[in-house]
């Protein structure tokens, strides 16, 4: 096939954006959405599957009418393989361009020296090359720390530094998108889950530390150099104490595993996350009070932040759901009491987050699946085939 020229795939592209962010919509309301014509819709559609881009199966009769279709990925497609990197594990899985999970994989390190773990990490590249050949088009990988152009800056909580992230793919011939993980869990938040249709929304999400970013109209706010959302690194917290991130009085050391061992006097627990999991099943009044405590911290900062950020909506993730319900009215109180008066007659809701525990894949692939849906990469599929 010859090469496709720049602007003959506009409304393709335009098609394959709302499949992407509204799995298993009609064609009809594509249709309505773009404002194409039924002939138009019509004709892009069998254009996307003569190149295996879609394909399309009835849509459940809804009575008198003209009957639609439901547009879903080709299963000769081109995939993302997206992958979540954890404290003590991670996850795969590929994803078809209606962000479609397949083949979901779990594993726990045996190592977290990071030369092991991103070892691991390409090795799960390499065999998704090789099931999948040139359908693979993309990874994206979710990191909790900071990232920029493909580099982890910092991760406190894996003890990792200064690493090129690159060499998960190095070799493979497929483009690396790394992020940080509570920014993707975000993204899938704000295009599929509780904070879909806002606006402005600020996500949250608690594993070992708090991380999260703000979102625009379903982007992430990432700043100059894509660091943006630390969030658990504002200093919310006792000036004394000096983060593994190298800042005084981090938020992170207020809310989780840490700070409950802190409380009750213990030493720090290797395994934050599944501490604060130990602690939260206690009944007893020591843990109780403890929970408490950090159950405060996190409604107060929840509330700096809507003060600074002014979001429609609030998403909380991980442990801050099983925190915020073990001692809700705490939570109530800190929150309410930490805004500002204008804000107090109708807070933003806090609410659960919808993709527990695929957040971060989520959101890898919804950032993998924009550039797959592109005009020049949907010109290069095409071109390839």
């Amino acid at each position: 096939m010859n090469p496709v020229r720049r602007g003959q795939w506009q409304t393709a592209s335009d098609v394959l954006t709302q499949l992407s962010r509204q799995p298993g919509i009609t064609r009809a309301s594509v249709a309505r959405t773009l404002r194409l014509s039924t002939g138009s819709a019509t004709e892009v559609t069998a254009r996307l599957r003569d190149v295996h881009l879609v394909t399309e199966v009835p849509a459940p009769s809804r009575g008198r009418g003209r009957p639609t279709t439901l547009l879903r990925a080709h299963p000769e497609g081109p995939v993302v393989l997206a992958l979540d990197l954890r404290q003590s594990s991670w996850r795969s899985a590929v994803v078809t361009l209606d962000g479609s999970l397949l083949d979901l994989q779990h594993r726990r390190h045996r190592s977290r020296r990071p030369q092991v773990v991103l070892h691991n990490l390409r090795r799960q590249v390499e065999q998704t090359r090789q099931q999948y050949g040139d359908r693979l088009r993309m990874v994206s990988l979710a990191v909790p720390g900071t990232i920029r152009d493909n580099h982890l800056m910092q991760a406190p909580t894996l003890e990792w530094a200064e690493l090129d992230l690159e060499t998960v793919t190095e070799g493979t011939g497929v483009p690396l998108l790394a992020g940080n993980d509570a920014t993707l869990s975000g993204v899938a938040e704000a295009r599929t889950g509780a904070a879909a249709g806002a606006g402005t929304a600020l996500h949250l999400i608690v594993e070992v530390g708090i991380g999260g970013t703000l979102l625009i109209d379903g982007v992430p706010a990432q700043g100059a150099s894509g660091a943006g959302g630390e969030y658990g690194h504002v200093p919310f917290g006792d000036r004394s104490r000096l983060c593994p991130c190298g800042a005084r009085g981090c938020w992170d050391l207020e809310i989780d595993g840490r700070a409950l061992a802190r409380h009750l006097k213990q030493g720090r627990p290797d395994d934050p996350y599944a501490y604060t999991e130990e602690v939260l099943r206690r009944t007893d009044r020591t843990a109780r009070a403890a929970v408490t405590k950090v159950v405060s911290a996190l409604g107060a900062g929840i509330a700096g932040l809507v003060n600074a950020h002014d979001p429609d909506v609030v998403t909380i993730g991980g442990l801050a759901i099983p925190l915020r319900a073990a001692d809700e009215q705490t939570f109530t109180d800190a929150y309410r009491g930490g805004l500002m008066t204008f804000h107090r007659g109708s807070p933003p809701p806090v609410l659960p987050a919808t993709h527990q525990p695929d957040g971060p894949l989520r959101g890898a692939a919804a950032l993998a699946l924009d550039q797959l849906t592109t005009e020049p990469a949907i010109a290069a599929w095409v071109a390839q085939r």
